[in-house]
């Protein structure tokens, strides 16, 4: 057994009492003996920009941990209360300064993300697909380094990505890129 895969401990919300997650449990949840204090170990929600420039996409190089060094795609958790697509506009100029036009869904994948002291909740992944207008990305934020890498060289064996569900976001890029243009574009909608 790995660190990270021994159960961590982290003080119940409501009696301070050292907890562990049941991951055994489904839907996993994390509950108090001795208070009977319940929280359901739910999927955190992310959004990503996939940007297309020519036959290259728009990469990061990871500045901080988890994965500090690996490639990641801008991206990262939505706020309370934003929209999914503005979280991956948001998470695009914060790690990048670029803004882009319309956009389009490409697709929605699950994975695991680490905290220490808390260990492997699951993500939800959602990303869009813009295609480069203008600007020159600077790495900001969580990136250390932003270039654009050929789409041809996506996905291959041996390559450091930050999430295991990246080489199937680069498959169904290629997917899409092969597919004539769609006229559809995505906007956030608050109830």
């Amino acid at each position: 057994m790995t660190r990270r895969d021994a159960a961590p401990t982290f003080p119940c919300a409501r009696c301070g009492r050292p907890l562990t997650r049941a991951l055994d449990e489904h839907p996993p949840k994390i509950r108090c003996s001795r208070c009977r204090f319940v929280i359901y170990d739910y999927p955190r929600l992310c959004s990503g920009m996939i940007v297309v420039k020519g036959d290259t996409v728009l990469l990061l190089r990871r500045g901080h941990p988890p994965k500090k060094g690996y490639v990641d795609i801008p991206g990262g958790f939505v706020d309370a209360g934003e929209g999914i697509d503005e979280a991956a506009r948001r998470e695009l100029k914060e790690e990048t300064g670029l803004a882009v036009g319309r956009i389009e869904l490409l697709g929605n994948y699950w994975d695991r993300y680490y905290i220490n002291g808390f260990g492997y909740f699951p993500t939800y992944n959602v990303y869009y697909l813009a295609h480069w207008r203008s600007g020159v990305p600077q790495a900001d934020d969580d990136a250390a380094s932003a270039e654009w890498v050929a789409t041809a060289r996506l996905g291959r064996p041996g390559a450091r990505y930050a999430w295991r569900h990246m080489r199937e976001v680069f498959a169904d890029l290629k997917r899409r890129l092969r597919q004539p243009a769609r006229p559809r574009s995505t906007s956030s909608r608050r109830s």
